[in-house]
C-alpha cells in the first residue's frame, strides 16, 4: 500500500509540474522587454536592464489600418505579439487584426502554443474547428458583429467570411508568440517537399492530383 500511495504521490506531482510549464514562463518581475541586441538564445528572450526601458517598448500603433486582403485567401492578419510589441516578453498574449474581402477565408491552421478567442468588430464569419483524433469533430457556429468565438489551443480552425462586405475581426491569443501552422501550406508547400508518394497514400488520390497541389505552392 505504501509502494501504491507513493506512485499516486508521484504521479499527482508530476501531473502538476507538467501544468506549471505548459505555458508561457512566468513573470519574475514587473516586466522583461525583449534585449534586441543580445546573442544569448534562450526558450523566449532575454531582458534588457530595466533602466533602458521606455514607454515604446509596450506600444504598437496602427492596429486601426486594415490589412491588404488582394490575396488568394482574401484574407490579411495584422499580428500583434512579441515581435512587435517588446514589452509583451513573458506576460503570455497577443493579438491580432484580421480582414476578411467578401469571400475571403482565413483557412485551416492551427497555434501549437495558444488558445484563441475571437471577436467580430465587423461583419459576419463562418469559424469552426475540429477536435482531435480519433473523433474529429466539427464544431462551427456563424458569428455576427460583437460575436465572440473561441479556438481551444493546438487544434485546427478556421473562419470564413460567406457574406458580400468586408469582416474586420480582431484575435487574442494565450501567448506572446503562439506561433501558426497553415495546415494546406506545411503539408503541401513544405520545403523540401513531402514526397508524393506519402501524400498520395496519405490522402487517398494519385500522385497527379498532388502534384497540382503542390504546384499551387
Amino acid at each position: 500500500m505504501a509502494t501504491h500511495a507513493f506512485l499516486l504521490a508521484a504521479a499527482l506531482l508530476s501531473l502538476s509540474c507538467f501544468h506549471a510549464i505548459a505555458s508561457d514562463p512566468s513573470l519574475l518581475q514587473d516586466f522583461c522587454v525583449v534585449d534586441k541586441m543580445s546573442t544569448v538564445r534562450v526558450n523566449g528572450f532575454p531582458c534588457k536592464d530595466a533602466k533602458d526601458v521606455v514607454a515604446e517598448d509596450f506600444f504598437f500603433p496602427g492596429l486601426h489600418m486594415a490589412g491588404n486582403t488582394t490575396n488568394k485567401q482574401g484574407s490579411a492578419v495584422t499580428p500583434v505579439n512579441v515581435a512587435q510589441i517588446a514589452g509583451l516578453n513573458t506576460l503570455g498574449i497577443s493579438l491580432a487584426r484580421i480582414d476578411y474581402a467578401p469571400f475571403g477565408l482565413n483557412p485551416p491552421h492551427t497555434h501549437p502554443r495558444a488558445t484563441e478567442i475571437l471577436t467580430v468588430l465587423e461583419g459576419s464569419l463562418y469559424v469552426g474547428f475540429v477536435t482531435s483524433n480519433p473523433d474529429n469533430k466539427l464544431f462551427t457556429k456563424v458569428l455576427n458583429k460583437g460575436d465572440v468565438f473561441v479556438f481551444p489551443e493546438g487544434l485546427i480552425h478556421f473562419q470564413f467570411n460567406y457574406g458580400t462586405k468586408s469582416t474586420v475581426a480582431l484575435a487574442a491569443l494565450s501567448s506572446q508568440n503562439p506561433g501558426v501552422i497553415t495546415v494546406a501550406n506545411a503539408v503541401f508547400g513544405s520545403k523540401p517537399s513531402i514526397s508524393d508518394d506519402v501524400l498520395a497514400k496519405a490522402f487517398q488520390v494519385n500522385k497527379q492530383t498532388i502534384d497540382r497541389i503542390q504546384a499551387q505552392f
